[in-house]
């Protein structure tokens, strides 16, 4: 809402053609962005700021994870060592120590 506030008050207009130009997943952020704050809102208050935090994270590099491993969005596949699945390991770990 905030940046419709900005792009009206700036009077910025995107072509209609470069809206359906984007990919489908250009609007996954939004959504993504909807549902993080609603995920927040209901579970930092019940788990905690820190943990809640970490776990999204977690979350987060985990995706990146499959994703470097699919080669998604044109990019170089990456493959998942163990290094890699240790370093999400540590961050878990991190969550059950903030949690204690």
């Amino acid at each position: 809402m905030a940046l419709l506030a900005v792009a009206l008050a700036l009077g910025a207009r995107p072509a209609a053609g470069a809206i359906r130009a984007l990919p489908w997943y250009a609007w996954v952020g939004g959504l993504y962005g909807a549902v993080f704050v609603a995920m927040a809102a209901w579970a930092a208050p019940r788990l905690g700021v820190t943990v809640f935090l970490t776990l999204a994270i977690a979350g987060q590099l985990a995706m990146a994870l499959y994703l470097d491993s699919a080669g998604a969005f044109g990019l170089a596949r990456v493959e998942i060592g163990p290094a890699r699945l240790l370093g999400i390991a540590l961050v878990l770990a991190g969550v059950f120590l903030v949690r204690r």
